[in-house]
């Protein structure tokens, strides 16, 4: 497989709160793939974070080559692209974890997008939250 475009967000309610993040992966024969996962208490820039590492996880699964991620979290895209400097130590170490997952891909792009086109990965968060918030 080649090419792979994924949708990521994360949340979390009360910030730091139960927070979740999810992935849309979009194959190049159309075919969507979703997942999400339960964080437990997080912020809400740790969850986006989060949603990066899930992504990047599912697509070296799926043996994507190249991959273009979607994110409607303007610093984080910019920290990713080290635009902005990541002062947060947490976030600082999720920044490793998802360098030291992105050089099993030949090319990896991070994108800002406004939130109203994000709304499938935003869906999988407020659900997976939703269903393991009570617990």
């Amino acid at each position: 497989m080649a090419k792979l475009v994924i949708y990521t967000d994360g949340g979390a309610r009360g910030n730091p709160g139960p927070a979740g993040c999810g992935a849309v992966l979009l194959f190049p024969d159309k075919k969507i793939k979703e997942f999400s996962r339960f964080l437990g208490k997080a912020t809400n820039n740790q969850a986006e974070y989060e949603g990066v590492v899930l992504g990047l996880e599912k697509a070296r699964a799926f043996k994507a080559t190249e991959i273009n991620f979607y994110l409607d979290s303007k610093l984080i895209v910019e920290q990713l692209n080290r635009r902005y400097k990541i002062k947060d130590p947490k976030l600082g170490s999720l920044f490793i974890k998802i360098w030291n997952l992105s050089q099993s891909f030949k090319k990896v792009n991070f994108y800002y997008i406004p939130r109203e086109k994000n709304k499938p990965a935003d869906r999988l968060v407020n659900r997976v939250i939703d269903e393991n918030a009570k617990r």
